[in-house]
């Protein structure tokens, strides 16, 4: 089913300061992930998976590595059909700004609302790992007769101050939000967790319109839905909360933000178990990205031992004579005799030589690593050339020769 009363923006402006150094050259939407794909890969797939396919996806930071990857991999949809995914970078369209936040992003591109004429607004984050069916949520929504309807997922009570915290009534009301408080509000059902906003919500197109503009006349407000919009909406609209339903068919239920260097690391690692969390071979539910015309990877045998262990080895690769542990090796890296990969993660064009040693690292794009190279066996040493996060990820920014 194809929605065609509904416009979705995907807002992916967001400079990722915190996974610094791989935001250095690109927006975070952009940052790549899982060696094939780019973290805005998961919300552009849910989107059409969902049949909503009347896309446009707000760009502002560094953008330009973003633009090219959805004008080469996105171009999949039908224009006689309605259909679409149009890239709208910040214009100053009505002012002298720049995006000042979320709401405000939404308020300098009315004109797409006024042009559309949609009856209702889906908004998305364009910077989370999730899969989700955003047609289970706009049908709640059209049940409950909802202005706003808010995705909610459940986290730890200690977790929680990094959020958008909800406090809701036994109908899934929402009587009550708190952007990253310091005492959480935790859920009327279980006191040990609280709902968190997913940064995913449906509005009706009048009421989105109204409350964007008052925003945007309030000089003190920072114009962020979270910390200005919602909790003045909750007080005045019908406000609901969806309760996350995971179309990754796993028992736990399964939305990361990887906003840290950590975190990232993590979720990377997280594909590599023997029955991985999130699970990306779901033919029902497809994560779409770019694919370029790559030879399969290659593992070549040099008169030594080679052990590939947990990892996964993406296309144009050529492992030869090296070994590779717990790590993900992304499309056309060459790795030379001798070499040992644990727990990294090595993106695209990479070249490694001969006799490295690499162990917990990032290496970004287009980085060449020269023959006895050793990373993350040394952090002192390390720490003065690289930037080292505090759980001591080595991270090589992208076009680094070493």
């Amino acid at each position: 089913m194809t929605y065609k009363n509904i416009i979705t923006f995907i807002l992916a402006g967001g400079k990722g300061e915190r996974l610094y150094p791989l935001t250095k050259d690109r927006a975070k939407p952009a940052v790549p992930f899982g060696g094939v794909y780019r973290i805005i890969d998961f919300t552009l797939s849910n989107a059409i998976n969902s049949g909503l396919r009347r896309i446009y996806v707000l760009t502002q930071y560094k953008s330009f590595s973003l633009q090219r990857h959805i004008r080469e991999g996105w171009n999949i949809l039908s224009k006689e059909l309605g259909e679409f995914i149009e890239v709208v970078p910040a214009q100053q369209r009505i002012g002298e700004d720049w995006y000042l936040g979320t709401a405000d992003a939404i308020f300098q591109n009315i004109y797409i609302l006024d042009q559309e004429r949609p009856e209702y607004v889906v908004i998305l984050s364009g910077d989370h790992i999730y899969k989700m069916d955003y047609s289970k949520m706009i049908n709640f929504h059209l049940e409950k007769k909802a202005d706003l309807t808010i995705a909610v997922f459940e986290v730890p009570k200690e977790e929680a101050y990094r959020f958008g915290v909800l406090k809701i009534d036994e109908k899934n009301k929402v009587i009550d939000f708190v952007e990253k408080p310091q005492v959480p509000l935790t859920s009327p059902f279980n006191p040990s967790v609280c709902l968190i906003s997913m940064g995913v919500y449906i509005f009706n197109t009048e009421i989105l319109v109204k409350r964007v503009i008052e925003d945007a006349k309030n000089l003190d407000s920072s114009h962020d839905f979270g910390k200005d919009v919602i909790p003045k909406m909750v007080k005045k609209d019908n406000v609901y909360a969806f309760n996350f339903i995971d179309e990754n068919n796993k028992e736990s239920k399964y939305w990361r933000d990887i906003g840290t260097i950590e975190a990232y690391y993590q979720a990377n690692m997280e594909l590599l178990e023997i029955e991985p969390i999130l699970n990306l071979y779901d033919k029902n539910w497809p994560i779409m990205t770019y694919k370029s015309n790559d030879p399969p990877a290659k593992v070549v045998f040099l008169g030594r031992n080679i052990d590939i262990l947990n990892s996964l080895i993406s296309d144009g690769s050529i492992i030869s004579g090296s070994s590779i542990y717990n790590s993900i090796i992304s499309p056309n890296v060459k790795i030379e005799k001798g070499s040992e990969i644990f727990d990294s993660i090595i993106m695209n064009n990479v070249f490694i030589g001969k006799n490295c040693k690499i162990k917990r690292a990032i290496i970004d794009k287009n980085s060449v690593i020269s023959d006895n190279t050793m990373i993350g066996y040394n952090i002192e040493e390390d720490k003065k050339r690289f930037f080292v996060s505090k759980n001591n990820i080595v991270v090589i920014p992208r076009g680094i020769k070493i």
